[in-house]
């Protein structure tokens, strides 16, 4: 049997153009044309003035947090249920992540226990230097309600759109409410650079600073002088021109795999137990990963578990959801906020194969298999 994987990359076949004109041309080192073009196409794209094309989701995180003023001692609120790289960029700087729990509408953080905690911190004296806004698998923040926080209390959004290029929120997209946002071009996201990402702003002096301190904040001098350190995160000109031709093809590979969620919630939706990460009116997810919650109380005894097993025994990868960064051994001593409700969506939660290149064949291969599951449980069910 072939590997099914969860979210692998999904080539045009236009990149080698762009490497080739790379190679042609010598411009193989970091900067040149290709960098540019896809700076100016990305930042068009998403709707924003300007784009830094970065080395990582994660460097453009890091680059943000700088730009917001976040240093040693300082307070960052982060939504508990995301990836360890939302928070890790806290801890570079010696600043204190403080986690806060999910709302069941989106499985985003909580605009509710935001607010509670940002009054616990102003009242020490304390108020949070900024607060990072996750759209987690492609599905957007209640933003009305987080970006009013924000400007009541003015501390600004760093929007964290890793997962989420494409998606919109009532018409807009995402990547262009923060007063600085991010995005991810890793392996398994949307769309690819092999690995990459980039910070994007409204604000041309924060989009001048973030290129100067990704390239190793080089003084303007003959020599090289510095006065601030600088980090080696820029994009290479190669890695820049895959993602050219991966962004002329972005709207195709969402519409693909917001058929796959599609297809997995009408052959799905039909066992019992079995429920999905739904869209509020006006948000638009790009459906990055589709995601099921099993509620063994319904679902006879099957958990998420016990189906992720069954399909590796297919050569299928799926994935539990997000393991809550307050769970996580390395920041079991950071203060965290809210009840469980991140908790159980780790516990209930998978992520299925999503990638834009899987055929109806796959698709049907794969819902076949989660369905044997529920088949065999009846099976064994005593009788009366």
């Amino acid at each position: 049997m072939k590997k099914i994987w969860l979210s692998p990359p999904h080539m045009s076949g236009q990149e080698i153009k762009y490497i080739q004109e790379a190679f042609d041309s010598n411009w193989i080192a970091p900067l040149g044309p290709n960098v540019d073009a896809f700076e100016q196409e990305l930042a068009r794209y998403v709707g924003i003035n300007e784009a830094v094309a970065l080395s990582s989701g994660t460097a453009a995180l890091h680059l943000a947090l700088i730009m917001a003023g976040v240093g040693p001692g300082d307070i960052v609120i982060c939504p508990t249920f995301t990836f360890a790289a939302s928070a890790n960029p806290i801890v570079y700087l010696k600043a204190t992540p403080v986690f806060i729990d999910s709302e069941n509408l989106t499985w985003n953080i909580c605009p509710n226990i935001l607010e509670e905690t940002i009054k616990y911190y102003v009242k020490k004296g304390k108020k949070p230097k900024a607060i990072i806004g996750v759209h987690i698998y492609g599905m957007p923040v209640q933003l009305n309600e987080i970006l009013f926080l924000c400007e009541k209390y003015e501390i600004p959004l760093v929007e964290d759109a890793a997962e989420a290029l494409r998606s919109s929120y009532h018409g807009k997209k995402l990547g262009s409410f923060g007063k600085m946002s991010i995005i991810s071009f890793n392996g398994n996201k949307i769309i690819t650079t092999s690995g990459g990402g980039a910070l994007l702003s409204d604000d041309p002096v924060i989009i001048k600073k973030a290129k100067f301190l990704a390239s190793q904040a080089k003084d303007d001098a003959p020599h090289y002088q510095h006065s601030e350190i600088g980090y080696n995160y820029r994009l290479s000109n190669i890695c820049a021109g895959i993602g050219r031709a991966q962004l002329d093809v972005i709207d195709e590979r969402v519409k693909s795999r917001r058929a796959n969620f599609e297809f997995y919630k009408k052959e799905l939706g039909k066992f019992p137990g079995i429920s999905f990460q739904n869209e509020p009116p006006g948000f638009i997810s790009n459906r990055w990963l589709t995601c099921i919650l099993l509620d063994s109380k319904i679902s006879k005894e099957i958990n998420a578990d016990k189906i992720r097993l069954y399909l590796k025994t297919k050569n299928i990868e799926s994935r539990p959801l997000w393991k809550p960064l307050h769970l996580q051994p390395v920041f079991k001593d950071a203060p965290y906020f809210g009840g469980n409700l991140a908790g159980d969506l780790f516990e209930k939660g998978l992520c299925l194969p999503s990638g834009s290149a899987l055929s109806d064949v796959d698709l049907l291969f794969i819902s076949k298999n989660i369905g044997d599951v529920f088949h065999i449980a009846l099976k064994s069910l005593p009788i009366g």
